[in-house]
């Protein structure tokens, strides 16, 4: 039977072949037997979608990252498509977390320092924190600020969802009004036309000037120009950015250097992570695929994630 044949593309890893082992299905060349599809390009959305076009027994795709935006115009296919979000929670929560106690903590300018300096430091336990994106990566927050006793706000687009851990949920149209009280506002969403250019001047405006902006999600929610005016002006403490826009910026960028702006090159999940955890979601999706489980990451066309 041909049921069980899945193909990897363009480039195979030897964990994912293992991982379509261990979920019971058949590494294949790409050809007219194969219903099952691993992508692993994310900069080459284009040759996803002709591969897909000349294999119409194609039935099921997954994607190699949590964010799909790459993918949204071809998310009308018909085609089942999984992505990885939540499988890389982990380590980019831990990741989140970093920088904002980094941050805190005035590490960006102690880091370089050569003399004694000033004390100055904010402390998150009792702090109020919002967090922008309600997936598996601020799931993950929430447990790890669990010790902090920190008061947590989650935005996203069904306020109706619970979410545990939060005291309170609200949609993305209470963003103005919940900005100005948090501590820390963190950026977990995925990138879509609603999310993109999120956070501009006039919503950095709305900042504590103690407060900090973290960024791990899609370099193009947060406006980099109107971040560097605000913080030029002083309209909140610090930035931690794993994600820019572009990706990777030009040598110089006036990001570099700051003593309020925490940069890396998006490294929240290496590739030695993302090989490790994605080799997981597809043995998960595998089974999913030959009836065997549960799907994880689903992909609504929707909502573009």
């Amino acid at each position: 039977m041909a049921d069980n044949f899945v193909a990897i593309e363009p480039k195979s890893f030897p964990a994912y072949e293992l991982a379509i082992e261990s979920g019971g299905g058949k590494l294949a060349a790409m050809g007219p037997q194969v219903r099952g599809l691993i992508w692993t390009d994310y900069s080459a959305p284009g040759k996803l979608s002709e591969l897909i076009d000349t294999n119409p027994q194609l039935e099921w795709v997954q994607l190699p990252f949590a964010g799909v935006d790459a993918f949204s115009e071809y998310l009308d296919k018909d085609v089942l498509f999984t992505s990885a979000k939540g499988a890389y929670r982990e380590p980019v929560a831990e990741h989140a977390l970093m920088l904002a106690l980094a941050l805190g903590r005035k590490l960006p300018v102690r880091i370089k320092a050569s003399s004694w300096g000033k004390s100055e430091a904010f402390s998150f336990y009792d702090s109020k924190v919002l967090l922008i994106g309600a997936g598996g990566i601020s799931e993950e927050i929430v447990s790890l600020l669990a010790p902090f006793r920190a008061e947590i706000t989650v935005v996203r687009n069904n306020r109706d969802a619970p979410f545990t851990g939060a005291k309170y949920v609200a949609g993305i149209d209470e963003l103005d009004q919940l900005i100005p009280k948090a501590d820390l506002v963190i950026v977990s969403c995925a990138l879509t036309e609603i999310t993109r250019g999120l956070i501009d001047y006039r919503r950095l405006g709305l900042f504590k000037r103690t407060a900090y902006l973290v960024n791990i999600a899609r370099g193009p929610i947060v406006v980099g120009d109107d971040l560097i005016r605000a913080l030029d002006e002083g309209l909140l403490a610090g930035a931690g950015l794993d994600v820019t826009d572009p990706e990777p910026l030009p040598d110089g960028h006036a990001f570099f250097g700051r003593d309020d702006l925490i940069l890396t090159p998006h490294t929240a999940d290496t590739k030695e992570i993302v090989t490790r955890l994605f080799a997981i979601r597809i043995e998960q999706n595998v089974k999913a695929f030959l009836g065997r489980g549960d799907w994880f990451g689903t992909v609504d066309p929707k909502l573009g994630y």
